[in-house]
């Protein structure tokens, strides 16, 4: 049995989504968010999320972890720095838990799940819920985002990780 673990960066809320299966079946789900107070400073918000996925993955010991790749929006590019600095300390602490991790694009996970790119958080949200038999919605949707993630890990396992294997292969 394959365990993935998916992670939607966000400095207020960082989305966690853990799947047990194989191949397109689901045996076991959880799911949840790291949440920060914007009442603390960026450094030690930035502790607090690592701090926690690193528990989490110590005690989960995942056998992949899916992040969302950080995009920024021309008109918001402060907010797009911020989360770059999320991923980074997501990816780090998947690295010194020995995880191997991949990133993919927030559309590529709706095109695979919803078949369409641009669907809304509501309509990845049900879909979701539809592929793991849950009738109660997930909330909040960092966390049905972050289900979204790990669930294509599951189900794209092998192909991620030859292409981390390769990856290694090349730097080596």
């Amino acid at each position: 049995m394959i365990k993935v673990i998916g992670i939607d960066p966000g400095l207020a809320a960082t989305g966690i989504g853990i799947v047990r299966g194989t191949g397109f079946k689901v045996d076991g789900f959880s799911y949840g968010c790291i949440n920060t107070s914007k009442n603390t400073l960026l450094p030690a918000r930035l502790d607090q999320i690592f701090s926690k996925l690193s528990l989490i993955l110590k005690n989960e010991k995942p056998d992949l972890m899916v992040v969302e790749d950080v995009f920024s929006l021309e008109k918001y590019p402060k907010s797009g720095i911020i989360l770059g600095k999320v991923s980074g300390i997501v990816l780090l602490a998947g690295c010194r838990a020995d995880v191997p991790s991949i990133e993919i694009p927030v559309r590529e996970a709706k095109q695979v799940l919803t078949g369409n790119g641009t669907a809304t958080k509501m309509q990845l949200e049900k879909a979701v819920r539809h592929l793991v038999n849950l009738t109660t919605p997930i909330r909040p949707y960092h966390a049905s985002d972050a289900m979204s993630l790990s669930l294509i890990g599951l189900f794209r396992y092998k192909k991620y990780i030859g292409q981390i294997l390769r990856s290694k292969a090349e730097h080596l």
